[in-house]
């Protein structure tokens, strides 16, 4: 039986499912010179690589937005509920 790949592209999204070093995922997240997303160090697909800056502002308006969704949601502050609506249907059929 052949030995299947730890690591490759499939409909090139990447993968890597070879055991993670703790200096292979230092790498993968940090990588000067490199765009904001670098593959994942384990799994499928990319991750935000923390050396660009364009990956912190992501994070900042992530963490303002489930900061505000906490804050909200503390508060007691609750969305308003949809009132029922009538709806009236004429049913005359003289307006042919």
């Amino acid at each position: 039986m052949a030995d299947k790949p730890t690591s490759g592209e499939i409909l090139g999204v990447p993968y890597n499912f070879e055991r993670p070093s703790l200096g292979r995922m230092i790498s993968a997240y940090w990588q000067p010179g490199e765009g904001m997303l670098v593959e994942k160090p384990f799994g499928v697909g990319y991750t935000l690589n923390l050396a660009n800056w364009r990956s912190w502002v992501v994070v900042l308006v992530a963490g303002a937005l489930l900061w505000h969704q906490e804050q909200r949601s503390s508060s007691g502050e609750q969305e308003p509920e949809d009132e029922p609506v009538e709806v009236i249907v004429d049913d005359d059929e003289s307006a042919d």
